[in-house]
């Protein structure tokens, strides 16, 4: 009987024993990230605690951006304490200032950090991680890529096909033109200001010529590369006579949207932008997508990527959709528009009006 009962004990233990292994090859310990293996389709379901390196990588600064990184950050806290894992970005969220070499460097760093995954946040910084961490299997989870298909990044929308999926800003450029349309039946020409080194805006800028053509209705088109540039550019359209200005969802026109809202105010031109935060910057008219939203919907796909072990190749680019207007009511009144006929001609195109007045900064 006593050797019954010991041989009972002994296969209890190896039992245990067992189990406590199995559990502990499930994910890394809370002090430690999963070492750059990324989320692939094999992962295996991580243990309480598990920390996670989560690399953030904004282009540059402007309102837009820090929008984004301000709500996919606390919506990481949130989906953390949910999962009971930590998504640690705190010590590797880097700000890629417009310069490629700083991009280039930042690439270098996460890469020797060892991230699990790399946040790029706007089209040059996808770019630019891609091209950094070539050599590696770090997955990339972007946001606020407007067309992903045109500027390489992904084969497809549905099936992306690499390691690189994420959220798109991607922009109804001819909504934002029956909106001037609305506010403005009798618009002669249009004004269109953005910037030519980045891809992002191509394809917007040339939806609209199109358009705008199909309407009988003439362009004057002017560029700039940093806020002096544009800020000349602006002057340009002015003495142009130009009955409203469209900028997509443009890097260095929304960082100098700050610079130029008055003289446009004083010239009484209103400006389309295709994101909230050109009109929370002193726009007349910002129409796109909300980018809290946006940033939480990547930080969503960061923790599906991470905890969940979704495949970047094979999880489809998420494209977020807008159904309001932000209008900047400071603005609407010194460009001599009213607000209740605007908010009645743009209801009749399913589009709702968000009133905002002009803000330095804002997340």
């Amino acid at each position: 009987m006593k050797k019954t009962i010991t041989m009972k004990k002994l296969l209890a233990l190896s039992l245990a024993m067992t189990l406590s292994l199995a559990a502990c090859g499930g994910g890394s310990g809370p002090d430690s990230g999963s070492g750059s293996q990324g989320g692939g389709s094999g992962a295996q379901q991580p243990t309480s605690g598990t920390t996670y390196k989560v690399g953030i990588v904004k282009f540059m600064d402007h309102a837009s951006l820090d929008q984004i990184q301000a709500s996919l950050q606390a919506e990481l806290d949130v989906l953390g304490k949910e999962l009971g894992v930590t998504f640690d970005y705190a010590g590797y969220t880097h700000n890629g200032q417009k310069d490629s070499a700083i991009l280039q460097s930042i690439a270098a760093q996460l890469i020797s950090e060892e991230v699990d995954v790399i946040v790029p946040i706007a089209t040059p910084a996808v770019q630019a991680m891609l091209a950094g961490t070539e050599d590696t299997e770090i997955p990339i989870l972007f946001s606020a890529v407007s067309d992903p298909i045109t500027d390489g990044i992904v084969a497809d929308m549905d099936a992306p096909g690499g390691r690189a999926t994420g959220t798109s800003d991607a922009l109804n450029t001819q909504m934002v033109i029956d909106l001037m349309l609305a506010a403005d039946p009798d618009l002669q020409k249009v004004g269109l200001l953005y910037s030519k080194s980045e891809s992002a805006s191509t394809k917007a800028i040339q939806e609209a010529k199109d358009y705008l053509a199909s309407k009988n209705i003439a362009v004057e088109e002017k560029t700039g590369t940093d806020t002096n540039e544009v800020s000349s550019a602006v002057d340009a359209l002015a003495a142009a006579k130009v009955d409203a200005i469209f900028t997509p969802t443009d890097n260095t026109i929304q960082s100098a949207e700050l610079a130029i809202f008055e003289k446009l105010q004083d010239a009484q031109i209103p400006h389309y932008g295709g994101a909230d935060s050109f009109a929370l910057n002193g726009a007349f008219c910002g129409y796109g997508v909300d980018y809290v939203q946006l940033g939480q919907e990547t930080a969503r796909m960061v923790a599906d990527l991470l905890v969940e072990g979704r495949d970047p190749a094979s999880t489809p680019v998420r494209i977020m959709t807008a159904e309001s207007a932000f209008i900047n009511t400071e603005t609407c009144a010194a460009v001599g528009m009213d607000l209740e006929q605007i908010r009645a001609a743009f209801s009749a195109l399913g589009i709702t009006v968000v009133e905002t007045t002009t803000q330095q900064s804002f997340s």
